[in-house]
Formats: C-alpha cells, structure tokens, sequence
C-alpha cells in the first residue's frame, strides 16, 4: 500500500525545460511545489565535468544520459495492419533521462515557430480555399496565437541567453536576419555566433541563387551573458560536444544553467529524484485530480497529494501517464472520436553530403547550433499554389562535430572497414560538409499513441505503443524541398553530392530525430483536442500538460524554443488565472 504523505500545493512530474520554468514561477508566487523526477540527479560541475565530458565513447554511442529501454520503452508499428513489438533500443529518437530531460543533450537550435504554424487550417483555408489541404490531414489552430505567445518566446529567449540576429523586429524586417519570422518586440539576447567555413560557404551560394539565408538561433552561447535570474553563463569554446552531451562549459543553456541554481535554493520547493510517477490519482468522481502515486528508488510506493498536478515529461510520457490515469478519452482512429493519442507527428528529413578537392574544412571546431539556415521553404512562407502538398522544412547548414567515432564522411561504394574505409577516411574527412532540411510533420487519422494491449512495463503497466508512418503528403513536401537543396549543392561546385531523401516506411532504428510531438494536443474544441489553450485539460481541470505533446502538428524547425515559450505560457495562465479561481479556464 502507497505511503501517503503531506499534501503540497503542486507535484510537477519531470524536472526539465519546462518542469523548472513552471517550478520557478510557481515558487516566486509564493506556492509550495515538488518535482518529482524518474531519472538522477544532474549538476554540471560533478556530471558534466570537464575531465570527461568530452567522452564519445561513453555518451554519443553508449548513450550514457538517455532513457534505457528497461526503465521504459514503447512498441512500435507502422499500421495497424502489424503488430507492434517493443523498441528494445533506441535508435531513431533519444528520450533524456534525469534532471534537465532532454535539454541537457540536445544541440541548441532555438526557434519561434511562424504566425501562420499557430492557425494553420485557418490560414491554408482563407489563402488557397477549402477543400486545399487534403482531406487525409488532420491538421488544426492552436487555439491561440503568435501575437499572443510571443512574449513567452521572448522570456524564454532571454532566460536562455540565446545567440542570433533578429529577422522582423518591430515590424521591420532587418538585413541579415530571417525574413520569414514572426515580427519580435526585441532582438536576440546575444549576437549570432561566428562562423566557421561551411555555414560560410553555403550561405554564400544560398544568397547567391536568390535566397535569404541567416544565423541560426543557438543556445552555445556566443559570449558570456547573465540571465535576468542573475545566473551568469559562459560563451561557447566550439568544442563539437553538444548533441548527446551535457556542456562542461556552462555555455549550453539547460535548465542546470539558466533556472535550477536559483530554484534549488528556494525552501518552497523540493525535487525528488530516482522516483517514476506511475499515475496521477483521480478524485471518484473522475473530474479532479488528487495527486500523483510514485515509486522510489528502493521499490517503496508513495502517493504525493496535491492541488494542481503539472505532466511535465517528456512528451511521449505526458500522453501515456494520461492514458494510464485515465484522463481524456483515449483516441480511436477508426471512429476519429476520442482525444488522448490523437495527432502524434515527428519531423520529415533529408540531406545532402558534399565532397570537395580544393577545399579544406576543420569540423573539429563546431557547436550543435553554429550554422546557417534557409527559410524560403519552409512553412507557408512560399506559395503552394499547384503544389501537391502543404507544409515546408528549414534548410540547414551545421556541421555539429568531427568527433572520431561517428564522423566518417566517405563517398558511396567505400567499404565498410579495411584499408579502402582506413584511405577514404584520410581522404575525406577535412574536404567534406553537409546540409540538412528539417521538415514539417503533419497529422493524418492513422498516426497516433495508444496502451499496448500485449506489453507491460516492470510495474505490469501497459506500454505506450506508437503508430506512425510518413505521411504522403510529407513525403512529397520533403522530396519538393530536396530538389531545391540540390540547387544550393549545385551553387557551391562540389566534386560529388550526395543526396539522403526521406522513404517510406519510417523505420524506427536509425537516428533522425528526437523530436516527438502531439498525442496531448491544444485547441479550441474538446472534440479534437484533450487540453484547451492554456493546456489545461479539459476534462480534469486541475491537470495541466505541458511539452511538446501539445502541438497539433509539428512544423518545420526544433521544438525547443516553443516549448519553452508554453511553459510560459501556462505559468502565467495558473498564477493569473487558475489559482485565483480554480476551474476551467475555458468553457467547453
């Protein structure tokens, strides 16, 4: 029997980006919260150091800071003609594991996803009519929009430190920024970082047919910087160790360098650590959340009372701890009826590899967000008339590392050992760069998260199983916007290209991308969305869900900076709103 213990004002499941932003805005307004996260405990100086960090082996390949498939996994198909079988390694996406989530290992892309991501159907139906978005998609408005969210991107911005140039700043669109962006009250916190050679010479030839390219918005630091917490970080020393790596150099932002040295201090809050939350327990009525059962380290079951309950997971985990506790109605794709696990999308890739003989590049000297990026193709910020598909990627140039063990660019037909791989190596590894497109991922009925009928986890726990395969749509959108990057690969004369087009079936064992998005999703009706806008659920009002799971769709850039910018969001609608008179915040 769980050992039930003092009643808290908040229990926040998980201690990441978005745990910690809402756990600093509740404590500062005076309320007493718990975090309660499955993973370790992760500080910089002890689990980032210097001395080790820097450790392929350990953290790239042995993937020392993800989530291990015996803690939890999730089965996986195509369609619901297969039977979905247990991810026993995780290949394509690499859920964090510990304080800081997955912010502690990702690469820094920050972005503010486009006015037109937010009301989407809205938008494709007034520009090009009804009936042009095929009726296969499901996609939807947020609920609310960019106007509305931009100072949230912008708070998260500043608390983050993050490096770029503005690209409409006031209304304004200004040289050397993006021109496609959402109009911003103020610019970047810190100056872009500087460039090495490749992002140089692609933006170069990018310009050079016509095109707008820009910066890409970093979280590596560009240059010391105080946060407006007063949490002081360093600038980025272009090591190449930021994907699959914590930073040693406290110039990465995470929540260990931007939140959790204030929050740890305060004596309203208390993070729990090595402790899984394995449902939210709910009032017999069904309508209110009591709060949440976990279990500690040892085995031992605790049930932690709260007033207001903050899913805080990684998304994958917000939809299934919902599924598991019975909040919403779970999503059917036969009937189309039911909400939890509706409209779960990933990201549409592709890439092209250039090989040169007269060029000479150090890809040792790299950051995970130093670059270059295209905007022209991404979103709607191009016109589809007589095109036959909606959405658009971002074309990106950033060569992340040259770290020994995993960079290798070597021409097709190289073998895959031996003395010709040991040549082609030699050959190749200074005279090569790539660029990369990050595609929109847009939802279709088929698409969707539910609980394993077969598999259970070590508590005998369901297992969330995945359906998912690359729409048509997205396909046809990503192979449109490969054609293009062939003309940047063309501009900048290389001796060979290499083009990586996304296929179909999605396979679940290499990497692409660690961006997982929706089954949780925002809107404007209970009928198609499980949480209203301020990502309260609509059905058990003290419940809010807050992470990428939220997102109707994804659109074409890193999900980070927006999920960033909701935890803001909903901070202010609890402290504003909710707390003042506990309740749905939006009348169904």
């Amino acid at each position: 029997m769980a050992r039930r213990l003092p009643r808290r004002d908040v229990v926040i499941v998980g201690l990441g980006w978005t745990g910690a932003i809402l756990a600093h805005e509740l404590t500062d307004a005076g309320y007493d919260v718990v975090a309660i996260e499955r993973g370790p405990w992760r500080d910089t100086a002890t689990d980032f150091n210097v001395g080790y960090m820097p450790d392929e082996l350990r953290y790239a390949i042995r993937q020392d800071l993800f989530l291990k498939p015996a803690q939890e996994t999730f089965t996986f198909r195509n369609n619901t003609t297969q039977t979905a079988l247990p991810i026993r390694e995780f290949g394509s996406f690499l859920p964090g594991n510990g304080v800081g989530g997955a912010g502690v290992h990702w690469n820094g892309h920050t972005w503010r996803f486009f006015p037109s991501d937010f009301n989407l159907k809205s938008h494709l139906d007034q520009r090009y009519g009804p009936g042009f978005v095929h009726k296969d998609l499901q996609v939807q408005d947020w609920g609310f929009t960019y106007d509305e969210i931009e100072s949230a991107y912008d708070r998260f911005e500043y608390l983050a430190g993050i490096s770029g140039k503005a690209g409409v700043l006031k209304g304004q669109v200004q040289t050397g920024g993006n021109p496609f962006e959402g109009p911003r009250a103020r610019d970047y916190p810190l100056p872009p970082m500087k460039m090495t050679l490749a992002p140089t010479m692609f933006a170069q030839a990018a310009q050079g047919i016509g095109l707008h390219p820009f910066p890409t918005p970093s979280a590596n630091l560009s240059g010391a910087y105080v946060n407006p917490l007063g949490i002081a970080m360093g600038e980025c020393t272009y090591c190449g160790f930021c994907e699959r790596f914590g930073c040693s150099n406290y110039s990465k932002s995470s929540a260990q360098t931007t939140i959790l040295p204030l929050l740890m201090r305060k004596s309203n809050f208390e993070a729990r650590t090595l402790c899984e939350v394995t449902r939210v327990n709910m009032h017999p009525t069904g309508k209110h959340a009591t709060g949440v059962t976990y279990v500690d380290v040892n085995g031992e079951e605790f049930e932690q009372p709260a007033d207001l309950v903050l899913l805080c997971a990684y998304g994958l985990h917000n939809v299934r701890l919902m599924l598991l506790s019975k909040i919403g109605q779970s999503y059917d794709p036969n009937t189309g009826e039911g909400t939890v696990g509706r409209n779960y999308c990933y990201q549409t890739n592709s890439g092209v590899q250039l090989f040169f003989d007269d060029k000479i590049f150090n890809p040792f000297i790299a950051a995970g967000s130093l670059g270059q990026t295209v905007d022209d193709y991404n979103g709607d910020a191009f016109d589809h008339t007589g095109k036959d598909f909606v959405g658009g990627a971002g074309i990106n140039c950033i060569p992340t590392n040259g770290r020994p063990i995993s960079f290798r660019p070597v021409p097709p037909g190289t073998p895959r050992w031996g003395s010709a791989w040991k040549k082609a190596t030699k050959d190749n590894y200074l005279r090569a760069f790539g660029f990369s497109s990050q595609g929109s991922s847009y939802a279709i009925r088929g698409n969707y998260l539910d609980l394993d009928p077969t598999y259970k986890d070590r508590f005998g726990n369901p297992l969330m199983r995945m359906t998912f395969d690359f729409p048509d749509n997205d396909i046809r959108m990503s192979n449109w916007v490969t054609d293009r990057m062939q003309e940047i690969a063309k501009a900048l004369n290389p001796r060979q290209a290499v083009v990586s087009r996304r296929t179909k079936p999605y396979n679940i064992v290499p990497y692409q991308s660690t961006h997982n998005t929706g089954g949780a999703i925002v809107g404007a009706d209970p009928k198609t969305s499980p949480l209203n806008r301020y990502l309260q659920s609509w059905d058990v009002h003290n419940v809010f869900a807050i992470g990428a799971s939220a997102f109707p769709q994804n659109a074409g850039k890193n999900p980070t900076g927006t999920v960033g910018a909701l935890a803001y969001w909903a901070a202010d609608a609890i402290i504003q709103k909710y707390m003042r008179n506990p309740g749905p915040l939006v009348q169904a």
